[in-house]
């Protein structure tokens, strides 16, 4: 029992510290966000929710500069500024943030911020015991060469994760009779919007897939799904 101490502490460590983000995130969202007001992209929230059968979804916008949506871990949704004004200079559509909207609910309905969690509590104590055990044999190289694995396997099952809330919101954006046409047309943008027209790092390192990834499966599941479709 005493052997299995240090990592007991490392795994409460590392379970303390992912608490403490999730607060500090969840207190940084409510100052520096509001109730989304834009009526277009609320109309076609309100299309979504009808195809989900609930009463409403409720969209925030995320008072920062940058272009991006988010899935809270309390599975609030939100917009940030940055797309918004995006869509006020008319770079992006109503029903391509509600793309966006739908791929959030994606994270949110397939548990993937929990799932997150539980993989990063894991994995993390498992890095810190293995590092501590191989530097002894490695200095320096050891731990380095066991972080960029572990970097490696996140970004592979996040990667996972993004191509699953991707295929969510498809078959959402089908029912709710948008399509899946914004969905790849806000893709293919996004590379300008964000201003990362190229990866600037491996494939495999990146939490998310490659843009092109993404649309080619989209446009697959879109041409199953409408064959079966009655």
């Amino acid at each position: 029992m005493l052997k299995l101490l240090p990592l007991i502490a490392l795994i409460g460590y590392t379970v303390l510290s992912l608490v403490f983000s999730m607060w500090r995130t969840k207190a940084m969202l409510a100052q520096q966000s509001r109730p989304l007001t834009d009526p277009a992209i609320l109309r076609l929230a309100d299309r979504l929710a009808g195809s989900l059968d609930v009463p409403e979804i409720k969209v925030n916008v995320f008072e920062v500069p940058v272009v991006n949506g988010l899935a809270a871990a309390d599975g609030q949704i939100y917009l940030t500024r940055g797309f918004l004004n995006a869509r006020v200079r008319g770079e992006v559509t109503p029903e391509e943030l509600a793309s966006v909207i739908a791929h959030e609910l994606g994270h949110v309905a397939l548990g993937h911020m929990r799932r997150r969690m539980i993989d990063f509590t894991g994995q993390n104590a498992v890095v810190l015991a293995l590092s501590a055990l191989v530097n002894r044999f490695l200095p320096g190289l050891g731990p380095l060469l066991i972080r960029t694995i572990s970097a490696a396997v996140m970004a592979r099952l996040s990667q996972r994760d993004e191509f699953e809330a991707d295929a969510y919101a498809s078959a959402l954006l089908i029912k709710s009779g948008i399509g899946t046409g914004p969905q790849i047309t806000l893709f293919e943008k996004l590379g300008h919007l964000s201003g990362q027209n190229g990866a600037s790092a491996p494939a495999w390192l990146l939490s998310h897939p490659k843009t092109e990834a993404r649309i080619a499966a989209i446009r697959a599941n879109t041409a199953r799904w409408q064959q079966v479709a009655p």
